[in-house]
């Protein structure tokens, strides 16, 4: 655990800071000082003052958005805000999971066992899904980390869990992904087939079709 980490995370107690952390992530992408203001309920210069401080820990990144007009009258351009793409962990007394997640991968594809490791994976998603069976799948994934919202019909995940993984790893930990999502639907008593592959960049590689009981 590191010192910046521990630092960084504690702005989060603030629960107006912790507002507009949340907001500029559900954003998706760039969010500007007055929306992340109103989804918070505060005022855009006290929103201004805290997602500056979130900025300056690391935990989101700035910019400016853009402007449609040029020239002289354009005014100043929009300052906006994204989630930063690095990870912040703490952990009591430390742990390194991700390292021996890495070595293991690296062994599955040594030993061409991926199709091993997608039976592993569909079978551990369907004994989480079975705990919760009955839950609405969205929720399930939003407590584990997936952060799903709606487009076009589809039920979208906007954090990939098993980010650092997944760069060094993709299509073996892509298919394990897709493989847990449709063990997961199974045990809920949901279609597995609904969970396909549909990676956009900085999302999770799965898509789920919605059905009308989500």
């Amino acid at each position: 655990m590191s010192t910046d980490d521990l630092d960084a995370l504690a702005l989060l107690n603030d629960p107006v800071r912790r507002s507009l952390y949340e907001a500029v992530a559900a954003g998706g992408g760039d969010v500007g000082r007055g929306e992340a203001a109103e989804a918070a309920g505060v005022s855009r210069t006290l929103a201004g003052h805290h997602l500056d401080k979130l900025v300056e820990a690391g935990l989101l990144e700035s910019g400016f958005r853009p402007q449609e007009k040029k020239g002289p009258g354009s005014g100043r351009p929009a300052k906006v805000y994204r989630r930063a793409r690095g990870e912040r962990t703490v952990s009591l007394p430390p742990r390194d999971y991700v390292t021996l997640a890495s070595v293991l991968a690296g062994v599955v594809e040594t030993l061409g066992a991926e199709e091993r490791a997608e039976e592993m994976a569909r079978g551990a998603g369907e004994r989480v899904g079975g705990r919760h069976a009955g839950e609405p799948v969205e929720r399930v994934l939003r407590e584990r980390g997936y952060e799903p919202y709606e487009e076009g019909g589809l039920l979208r995940l906007r954090n990939c869990p098993f980010h650092v993984l997944a760069d060094e790893q993709p299509l073996l930990v892509c298919s394990m992904n897709l493989a847990l999502c449709q063990g997961l639907l199974r045990g809920l008593g949901g279609d597995p087939a609904r969970a396909r592959l549909d990676p956009r960049p900085g999302e999770c590689c799965v898509v789920l079709s919605k059905t009308n009981e989500d």
